[in-house]
């Protein structure tokens, strides 16, 4: 008796450190103007991504606008409450876990992290607004069950001059959702984030400078990670907690290492390999560690037949080499 009770403790904690061990193998599923179907999940399913990040989004005039608007009917279907439902159910249909991450759109796409009040009342407003918009969400993740929350992304003004609320608002979505949490801090941001110990995840958009080369080798992009790499793994020990990529990815395009943050329209040429290069050297430098959770890549396009392909060189790894390097590897980890 003795002996099957040791052995049932045996696997047990087998079964556990397997859960503990499986990788978030990822994307994020840009919304759409329309719903979903079967036709737009299955290439998500062939890339072998066990899951999706869904990204409704609020509305900003201008870097000193206090109301997030959200969740209105000038929106995009996949934008709004009602369409996120509905992409998480179709992706959970299917065996697809949902990292449900509500993000800001600051007209004419100013970067969300100079998002800077000029007086009190306003700060107030926005905490108002945004907490609105986070709760929102947070009510519609415990309603569907994703399994994970994100809270924010890149808000680096908003984080550093209102630190107050940020606790508090934790503790609020606590009260509403009851899975993990992370905030997708910015490459440059996260270090300063004072609120990790309160989430379940470091989260980090992963666009750290690798290599100022055209097409930089394998060599050099794996140089290029070390610095980043130890201060990531000391960050995660500092506070116990692991490191989750809510965004990783890199144009197919010359010099894509350099200043992968880049959203402009630049006319760069086209390097395909340059990008499935960069893609597998995230893979290789940090899905074998212990203390690394996994990420999400930027970014995939319902439409899929019609997106990315050889003559584009923006961010989606859609139908170019670099879709293949992602699916051999989450097919093989």
């Amino acid at each position: 008796m003795k002996r099957l009770g040791l052995l049932c403790l045996c696997l047990l904690q087998f079964s556990c450190a397997s859960q503990d061990a499986e990788k978030i193998n990822g994307v994020s599923f840009v919304g759409s103007r329309e719903k979903v179907s079967q036709k737009h999940v299955d290439p998500i399913l062939n890339v072998k991504a066990n899951y999706a990040a869904v990204m409704p989004f609020g509305f900003a005039r201008h870097l000193n606008a206090p109301n997030i608007v959200f969740d209105t009917d000038r929106q995009w279907y996949g934008e709004t409450r009602r369409g996120a439902k509905q992409y998480i159910a179709l992706l959970q249909k299917n065996g697809v876990k949902i990292m449900l991450k509500p993000q800001i759109w600051i007209w004419r796409g100013e970067f969300t992290g100079d998002l800077l009040m000029k007086s009190e009342e306003d700060w107030k407003t926005l905490e108002e607004s945004y907490s609105n918009f986070i709760l929102t969400y947070a009510r519609l993740a415990e309603e569907t069950k994703v399994e994970i929350y994100c809270i924010g992304t890149e808000l680096e003004e908003f984080v550093k001059n209102r630190p107050q609320f940020w606790q508090e608002l934790i503790s609020k979505v606590r009260n509403v959702y009851h899975g993990k949490l992370t905030y997708a801090a910015n490459w440059d941001e996260y270090t300063r984030v004072p609120f990790w110990t309160k989430l379940d995840y470091v989260g980090v958009d992963a666009y750290f400078p690798l290599s100022a080369e055209r097409h930089p080798t394998m060599e050099q992009l794996k140089d290029g990670w070390q610095p980043w790499k130890t201060k990531l793994e000391n960050l995660s020990g500092q506070y116990d907690r692991p490191i989750l990529f809510t965004e990783f990815g890199y144009r197919s395009m010359d010099y894509t290492a350099k200043k992968p943050w880049l959203v402009d329209q630049n006319q760069m040429d086209v390097n395909l390999d340059a990008q499935a290069d960069a893609t597998l050297a995230v893979f290789e430098e940090f899905w074998k560690e212990d203390w690394f959770s996994g990420g999400f890549v930027w970014k995939w396009f319902i439409h899929h037949n019609n997106s990315g392909g050889s003559s584009d060189n923006r961010f989606t790894p859609q139908n170019k080499p670099a879709e293949n390097v992602i699916q051999n590897f989450y097919n093989d980890y």
